[in-house]
């Protein structure tokens, strides 16, 4: 069973301003003359970690990672500034192109999971000349169907104790409405404690169902109070907006990239992002490999993700 790399730490980091205002933070650690990659990270509205660095063979790799707009160590943070018309897809697009750019990289790997797994397909569509190859994990296709399953009730069949929570803060009469819309008032109330106690019930929510087996730092974690604000409004945004993609895009455009290496680990009892999306994505994108692990969920650090994304990371090394 492959395990992560050793923990390293970046050579190089910088805030990089992208216009309308704001400023992405990224850093670059591994080989500086390594093969390049860009790893993407979930939400939207979450952040690089340090474990991240881990997934690359750091002998072989040029790892880039950065903060998306309004999270992390980007500026301005969302638990402060509240504004988000500068904030969708096609922005965050722009940004990997002027990072790619900034870094003097020709052409990058790819390496996205759950949310990082949806922007590394729109990017990738956008800019198939960009991309070495992809490595996807925990996919979402961000269709109105996988919003329903995970926010407006099915998963909470699976889990009712944390539905239950999820709920708390969500007015008893406006529980059999579209619980994005009605989380996106409440996230965005006046009232300070209102919105503070919508933002860590959503995030809570996600980082209760992440995994196979509780994990209950992950969900203290995400309950921290200024990071859920950012996380919890970032992805209502998105989501309450189709991801800024149209209906089924990322599937009906599957053509561009047809040709570019992929490999697909989804785990089977990925509450978050069903594994009915990867098996529908693999359909669509026969040259791609497919992994579904059967004793995994939702997490990237579940034990057999963690394998096949390093036997795909260090089998992409060698192509150059």
């Amino acid at each position: 069973m492959r395990t992560r790399y050793p923990e390293i730490e970046p050579y190089d980091s910088g805030m990089l301003a992208v216009g309308d205002g704001q400023s992405v933070y990224w850093e670059v650690s591994g080989n500086p003359a390594g093969k390049p990659v860009v790893f993407l990270h979930g939400g939207p509205g979450g952040a690089t970690a340090p474990h991240h660095r881990e997934f690359f063979d750091p002998s072989a790799y040029r790892i880039v990672l950065f903060d998306q707009r309004g999270c992390g160590r980007s500026t301005p943070h969302l638990s402060d500034d509240s504004t988000m018309t500068h904030n969708t897809t096609q922005h965050l697009i722009a940004d990997i192109e002027t990072l790619r750019a900034h870094l003097g990289i020709e052409r990058w790997q790819v390496f996205g999971g759950s949310w990082g797994s949806t922007l590394a397909l729109a990017y990738a569509q956008r800019h198939p000349e960009r991309v070495t190859e992809l490595v996807l994990r925990g996919i979402f296709l961000l269709r109105r169907k996988e919003i329903d399953w995970y926010y407006n009730g099915a998963a909470g069949y699976v889990y009712p104790d944390e539905w239950a929570k999820f709920l708390a803060p969500v007015p008893e009469g406006e529980r059999d409405q579209d619980l994005v819309e009605v989380y996106h008032r409440l996230l965005h109330s006046p009232d300070e404690q209102v919105a503070h106690a919508a933002a860590i019930a959503w995030s809570s929510w996600e980082g209760a169902t992440s995994s196979l087996l509780p994990q209950p730092d992950r969900v203290t974690d995400m309950a921290e109070p200024r990071f859920a604000l950012a996380f919890a409004r970032i992805e209502n945004h998105y989501f309450r907006h189709g991801g800024f993609l149209d209906e089924g895009q990322l599937l009906r455009d599957i053509d561009t990239i047809a040709h570019i290496p992929a490999v697909i680990v989804q785990g089977r009892h990925d509450i978050v992002c069903p594994a009915v999306s990867a098996w529908e994505l693999h359909q669509a994108w026969p040259g791609s490999i497919l992994h579904i692990v059967d004793d995994a969920g939702h997490a990237a650090t579940e034990p057999g993700i963690v394998h096949h994304l390093i036997e795909a990371t260090d089998r992409f090394a060698k192509l150059g």
